[in-house]
């Protein structure tokens, strides 16, 4: 099929509408809201970023055209847009984990399960309303290839990262913790979509990929290792091992308290300077 240029208003309205529904639920008693409004970029398929997060993070990180690819074939790279997303913490998600010290609160533990159960049906919704306008479109993260590799690198990283396909689309740099600073801030979750169609990029507002850091780009902060409770993040980075290991932790008392199991802890990402926006650097 030819190459078609879309409205990025229209791929907006379609996020927007989707988290505006009754869809966006922490499901539970109060049917609270999961995410805020959110932010909404886009990538070419055959931006540099993706083949250097290859390169970096290992042979088996898909660029956007090898995962379309895999449904879709016979397609360049230069006729596919990255689609992503920023959903930002509520303020009560936000305010109940600037409380924990050692276990992320419920809110935040239904965030992390039931708010990425939204994330998911919304990657379901931008896909299916593509594909309804005859435009090819897939969901990496919903692809049954996708997982947790080993990388020599950096231990484990998986074969698509939303965070970094939100860095190419232009929403954010990372941190000392390895979570994306976005103008919304740290707290916050990342989806994407790779379709066939072409949506001008967004421009890039920085020039380095931990601009937003205050650690790592001036040397100041570390907030986020005070707020580790695996003691995971020093100032030498984000120990993986660690961090995951921790979070067999919270998963066995969400198991315990609530009866399910959330596999979150998100402390380093409340209270501190990046939980709501693009901290100070005056």
């Amino acid at each position: 099929m030819k190459n078609v240029v879309v409205n990025p208003e229209w791929l907006r309205g379609i996020i927007e509408d989707f988290l505006a529904s009754s869809e966006n639920t922490l499901s539970n008693e109060l049917n609270e809201t999961a995410w805020g409004r959110p932010l909404v970029g886009f990538a070419g398929g055959d931006d540099p970023v993706f083949g250097e997060c290859k390169r970096h993070i290992g042979n088996f990180f898909w660029t956007p055209v090898e995962i379309f690819g895999m449904s879709f074939p016979a397609v360049k790279a230069e006729d596919l847009t990255v689609i992503s997303w920023v959903l930002p913490q509520t303020e009560q998600a936000k305010r109940d984990n600037r409380k924990e010290k050692s276990i992320p609160s419920e809110r935040w533990a239904r965030a992390a399960k039931f708010g990425e159960a939204v994330n998911v049906r919304l990657r379901q919704r931008v896909v299916g309303a593509l594909r309804a306008d005859g435009f090819d479109a897939v969901a990496p993260i919903l692809s049954p290839a996708f997982g947790i590799r080993r990388s020599e690198k950096y231990a484990y990283a998986s074969n698509w990262s939303e965070r970094h396909a939100a860095y190419a689309s232009g929403l954010g740099t990372f941190g000392l913790c390895d979570g994306l600073i976005t103008p919304l801030g740290k707290a916050m979750r990342c989806g994407s979509v790779v379709a066939r169609i072409l949506v001008p990029p967004t421009g890039r507002p920085y020039k380095s990929h931990t601009e937003y850091c205050l650690f790592l780009s001036q040397g100041t902060c570390g907030a986020c290792i005070k707020r580790c409770p695996a003691e995971a993040i020093t100032e030498a980075g984000h120990d993986k091992e660690k961090c995951m290991a921790y979070l067999k932790v919270a998963c066995a008392h969400d198991r315990a308290r609530y009866g399910w199991e959330s596999n979150s802890c998100g402390l380093c990402q409340t209270n501190v300077p990046c939980e709501s926006g693009i901290p100070s650097r005056g």
